[in-house]
């Protein structure tokens, strides 16, 4: 068995052991590195442009609709429309978002700036989803099913304070955040969208997730996971 992991920022890939080989999305001529350096790849993490596979395991996320384009639904759709072995992995929001989106405002305001108001999450852990994703990839039976991911707890930005020295939660408005996303640069249509995400989670999106009967639930704590890298805040 080869298995083929891909990725956009390497969350969850990098938890498993791999060779890495070279691609990129703008030069064509690097597509096919990954089946040339190993020809006996069968199994696929994420996306295999111009290649067939036995299973395919997708990583989109819990909030995944036809308003979400980034989510992953029109993917998810296609992976359906193959008629093939797969699984799709739909995690709550990362544990590592601490460490990149709220790090800065945490180590120089002690804040962390949202519009999710009391909204609560049950933050997961890339550990768990990339040990979840490797059952997907190798267990003898297929998975053939969409896998909720959250972890063992609901939580607000005004329960995450574990390191030791007062943070709080900055809460501002829907509106106010895609301004922020935009002053970082980000493009209109893509702030908006992350953005509304904030306020579809303010409203109790992610709490109706977290009560999925068939979830599966990742073992780590946040506590443990902030405790782990206290010395990066």
């Amino acid at each position: 068995m080869t298995i083929l992991p891909t990725g956009r920022t390497g969350k969850t890939a990098t938890r498993i052991s791999l060779r890495g080989v070279k691609f990129d999305w703008h030069d064509p001529s690097t597509f096919e590195n990954v089946f040339t350096t190993d020809p006996n790849i069968d199994r696929i993490y994420l996306v295999a442009p111009g290649a067939t596979s036995e299973r395919f395991v997708l990583l989109t996320a819990s909030t995944m609709a036809d308003g979400y384009p980034l989510m992953g639904p029109k993917a998810h759709e296609y992976l359906l429309s193959l008629k093939v072995d797969y699984a799709v992995l739909r995690p709550s929001w990362f544990f590592e978002n601490f460490l990149t989106v709220h790090l800065r405002t945490i180590k120089e305001q002690n804040t962390i700036i949202s519009a999710f108001a009391d909204g609560k999450i049950g933050f997961t852990s890339a550990d768990d989803i990339a040990n979840l994703a490797v059952s997907a990839l190798t267990d003898e039976k297929s998975h053939n099913t969409d896998h909720i991911i959250t972890g063992p707890e609901l939580l607000s930005y005004d329960d995450a304070q574990v390191l030791g020295r007062k943070i709080t939660h900055t809460r501002i408005t829907v509106e106010e955040l895609k301004q922020r996303y935009t002053s970082f640069g980000l493009p209109e249509g893509f702030a908006g969208m992350l953005s509304s995400l904030d306020g579809l989670n303010a409203n109790g999106g992610e709490e109706e997730i977290f009560k999925a009967p068939k979830k599966v639930t990742g073992k780590r704590t946040l506590r443990s996971f902030v405790e782990a890298n206290n010395a990066s805040f």
